[in-house]
């Protein structure tokens, strides 16, 4: 997780591994720390080939967020059942967190429905810095770059870039929106560690990150 604003930059620098959060062209430098924000690439633990009806098993939560707040996911379908479930389960992940950020709330079922152990830990940090500050993301996320791959039948590993450089942080009291201006930390690389779970549900454990990565440059 290594989206943060310039007042949250501190707070949540070091303690949240992928999710989200905004901060668009403001933090500094690369954030590393080994199973959180960090550098980047993993491994993981996700399924080979999750069937239609193990995917329909799980009830997943449903996710609406504000219309201020959008995504576009620039990850076409790759023809492999199970790594389009990765990057299906990955980008309903990306927004679980947002959403606890809008919810304020750091324990919000739907993010914790998608991420376990290390990933859930630092994920919980990196909300409660928002909680604390009374602020969510606002604006335009866009993921592009993504690189899946499946180990095994319940193992895989997920890389991909985010552009933060039209998203930005919104103080909850005073509605102020926090606007940074774009430099190559609006760059992050993501590398996530995914197992998929009993129903069929590719979760993370394990979350890298780097910011400004030269991968990510447009």
């Amino acid at each position: 997780m290594n989206r943060r604003p310039s007042l949250l930059a501190t707070a949540a620098l070091g303690t949240v591994a992928a999710v989200l959060l905004t901060g668009c062209g403001g933090g500094d430098g690369d954030s590393t720390g080994n199973d959180k924000i960090a550098g980047a690439d993993t491994g993981a633990e996700t399924s080979a080939s999750p069937s239609a009806s193990a995917a329909a098993a799980a009830d997943r939560p449903k996710i609406e967020l504000p219309s201020d707040l959008t995504y576009t996911f620039d990850w076409p379908k790759t023809g492999d059942e199970a790594k389009d479930a990765v990057l299906a389960d990955s980008e309903q992940s990306i927004k679980a967190v947002d959403l606890a950020i809008v919810n304020q709330d750091a324990l919000d079922k739907a993010y914790l429905f998608y991420y376990e152990g290390e990933a859930a830990a630092s994920t919980q940090k990196f909300i409660e810095a928002y909680v604390e500050a009374k602020a969510r993301a606002t604006g335009a996320y866009r993921y592009y770059d993504a690189v899946v791959s499946v180990s095994g039948s319940d193992s895989a590993s997920l890389v991909y870039c985010e552009d933060q450089g039209k998203a930005y942080d919104m103080y909850l009291e005073t509605k102020k929106v926090d606007k940074t201006a774009v430099t190559k930390n609006s760059y992050v690389l993501y590398s996530t560690q995914l197992q998929k779970n009993a129903d069929g549900v590719w979760v993370i454990e394990k979350l890298l990150s780097q910011r400004g990565s030269t991968k990510c440059q447009p």
